[in-house]
């Protein structure tokens, strides 16, 4: 389904709607190096926009597929100073300008001061490292993510997931059943939060022995259309094993939720000055109080200290 005329016809759409830019997000690094180049030559045929390409890692194919996209034409490359690069993360800052320049290319970038970016970044990640926040297991590369098509974030909670029961040995049995489940559910886009459905539904489908015998909440209200549309018309036989005769929503799932945005006006009134504040409350409550409190106030986290005060009597 997700075909290089797929995406062209997307991008003419897009275009046609107003959008300034386009920007294929590879989020599972799964771009190869010769559909990258076909896909951006002709969508930089299809349309007249500035258009970048965002892709991982984890595959290791990352800095070839960005050579090639490069010769297609694409104008923006995502990258990561090399403290952070690899694995997960994009491509090394400094090594893919380097090479890109070597082949003519003016990224416009110093590499003196990438150096001093990387050179204040390090210390970060040896403490991150030592501390435990940052796992060196990101690092990895993961070609079963070419194989599969599977994020390498999606990969990694699989194998959590499956060790915590003491069923590590059937990894590869839940890897084949990812892309059956995405299928079967009119192949969504393998991110948050829905690589997680997606890798869950699988776990439990070879778990239980049963494809569907175990279907979470959130598979039930993707199916509903609480999500949105699918990519794809899911089959009804699916949409039956998975909610029997329950009613889809073709509805706009947001139609469905209440208005909060006076609530949240009304709680946050003594900080915000913006809509912007008011959005910040919203997703996260307790860290935007504190933040725009401490905005507002010189003295909202100084702690109270205890002061003893002696009088002399005469």
């Amino acid at each position: 389904f997700h075909t290089v005329d797929y995406f062209v016809q997307l991008t003419k759409e897009m275009a046609n709607l107003g959008a300034d830019s386009i920007c294929i997000k590879d989020m599972a690094g799964v771009l190869t190096p010769g559909t990258g180049f076909e896909l951006v030559s002709r969508m930089k045929d299809a349309v007249d926009l500035p258009l970048q390409v965002h892709t991982h890692a984890t595959s290791g194919i990352s800095e070839m597929t960005y050579l090639k996209v490069a010769e297609a034409g694409a104008d923006i490359i995502d990258t990561a100073i090399s403290s952070f690069a690899g694995g997960t993360s994009q491509p090394a800052t400094e090594s893919v300008a380097i090479a890109l320049a070597g082949l003519g290319y003016e990224t416009g970038l110093d590499l003196d001061k990438l150096e001093k970016i990387a050179n204040h970044f390090n210390p970060v990640r040896d403490r991150f490292r030592k501390e435990g926040l940052l796992n060196p297991k990101v690092k990895d590369t993961e070609p079963k993510t070419l194989i599969y098509q599977v994020p390498g974030g999606m990969l990694s909670n699989l194998l959590s997931q499956l060790t915590e029961q003491g069923l590590a040995d059937r990894y590869d049995e839940v890897l084949q059943e990812v892309p059956k489940v995405r299928a079967d559910l009119g192949y969504p886009p393998l991110v948050t939060p829905l690589s997680q459905m997606v890798g869950t539904q699988a776990l439990m489908n070879v778990i239980s022995g049963e494809r569907y015998k175990m279907v979470p909440k959130e598979i039930k209200d993707y199916v509903k259309g609480l999500y949105g549309k699918p990519p794809v018309a899911i089959e009804p036989e699916i949409v039956t094993l998975i909610i029997g005769d329950e009613p889809v929503s073709t509805l706009r799932p947001a139609d469905l939720l209440a208005p909060e945005m006076p609530g949240f006006e009304t709680a946050i009134a003594k900080y915000a000055k913006s809509t912007e504040d008011v959005l910040s409350y919203a997703v996260f409550p307790k860290q935007a109080e504190d933040f725009l409190g401490r905005r507002e106030d010189p003295f909202y986290d100084v702690p109270l200290q205890e002061v003893t005060v002696s009088l002399a009597v005469d």
